[in-house]
């Protein structure tokens, strides 16, 4: 078995390598789908299970990286060589002190990166006119995790390339093979291209952040992710989608700087619409001096024009500019508003009326 284990290092070790990355990577992800998929009573326990889970797998892969390098030590001695203090400290010495300081670095650079990379974004980020703070912080979330991810691949990678190479395993074949599966993938991967190009002009272009609500391939709903190869949106009821940015030709954002209200209310024909006017801009001004409402309001909701003369009634159409994401609470209390105050002023909202003609009766040509 041994004998088996130190023939093999090189590759287990790169295998338990790949696997702690992964974990590394998906971990939280996991954690995170799998709490919401469970009841809200077993949310606590699905996060520690999976962390539980996560650390386990992280300390296997941990120590079976050690015996590969311990492997690959004894491979280069001869596989029956003794293990002394001597031996250990000369290898530390050369390669070891070397390697813990390579790993150091590594480690450090990561924290370096949790620590400067968001203010970092912060500041860089562009404002442009009209965005709001929330806004700025939507859009800045969405870039560091972006980089956040690219990042700490590109260091995990690097630091295990430099650990082989102190190891003295040549990674120029690991690297010649990497390309030639590279441009082996390349080809079938064209749309996997595709999507991450789509996907970097989205972020930098800032179309839509996590946390906005956007119509996206057709599916409106709420931005839970957005990253360089796929947005997540869930929507009303609850189903997750998961779009391809490469499949993406119109995005809409609902919720960039402000968004409106834009509602019709009907009137019958025999209403006196100046009055139905001055009542609506009356309840509109109104809602905007309510206590609860006036931060969620930039402008109050007043009637625009006179939008159309319908088969039952008179269209009226109301606009005003409120806080991102407030529209839809804010035109139901307008709604319920209208209505009571239409009752109180005697305002009739029409429904649909039919009139029967049944033609004159022969006699009554002749009167």
């Amino acid at each position: 078995m041994w004998e088996w284990f130190t023939t093999n290092s090189v590759w287990i070790f790169i295998a338990s390598a790949f696997l702690l990355v992964l974990v590394f990577f998906i971990g939280s992800r996991v954690e995170n789908r799998l709490a919401k998929a469970a009841p809200e009573k077993w949310q606590r326990r699905v996060h520690r299970g999976v962390a539980i889970t996560c650390w386990t797998i992280e300390g296997i892969a941990l120590g079976v990286i050690v015996l590969a390098l311990v492997a690959v030590i004894l491979s280069r001695e001869g596989v029956l060589a003794m293990v002394t203090i001597e031996t250990v400290e000369a290898w530390f010495l050369e390669h070891g002190s070397i390697i813990l300081a390579i790993s150091v670095v590594g480690i450090g650079l990561w924290f370096a990166l949790k620590k400067f990379l968001p203010s970092l974004v912060r500041s860089s980020v562009v404002r442009t006119r009209g965005e709001s703070k929330e806004g700025i912080r939507k859009r800045t979330e969405t870039l560091v995790s972006v980089f956040m991810g690219v990042g700490r691949a590109v260091i995990v990678i690097i630091v295990i390339f430099m650990i082989l190479s102190e190891l003295g395993i040549n990674i120029t074949p690991i690297l010649a093979g990497l390309g030639v599966a590279g441009i082996a993938v390349g080809f079938g991967a064209q749309y996997l291209i595709r999507d991450l190009i789509a996907g970097t002009f989205i972020i930098m272009e800032n179309q839509y952040r996590v946390g906005d609500v956007a119509k996206i391939a057709d599916i409106a709903g709420l931005v839970e992710e957005v990253n360089l190869r796929k947005t997540v949106l869930r929507d009303l009821d609850g189903i997750v989608h998961h779009i391809p940015n490469g499949e993406i030709r119109v995005a809409s954002n609902y919720t960039r700087h402000f968004a409106r209200v834009n509602l019709d209310i009907s009137v019958a024909y025999g209403t006196d619409l100046d009055h139905a006017i001055s009542v609506i801009n009356r309840v509109g001004q109104e809602l905007t001096a309510d206590e609860k409402w006036d931060k969620l309001i930039i402008s109050a909701p007043q009637v625009l024009r006179v939008q159309n003369l319908g088969d039952s009634g008179i269209d009226i159409r109301i606009l005003g500019d409120v806080k991102p994401m407030q529209q839809w609470a804010i035109m139901g209390e307008l709604r319920l508003r209208l209505k009571k105050a239409f009752d109180a002023e005697g305002i009739e909202i029409p429904w649909p009326h039919t009139k029967v003609y049944f033609g004159n009766e022969p006699g009554d040509q002749n009167k």
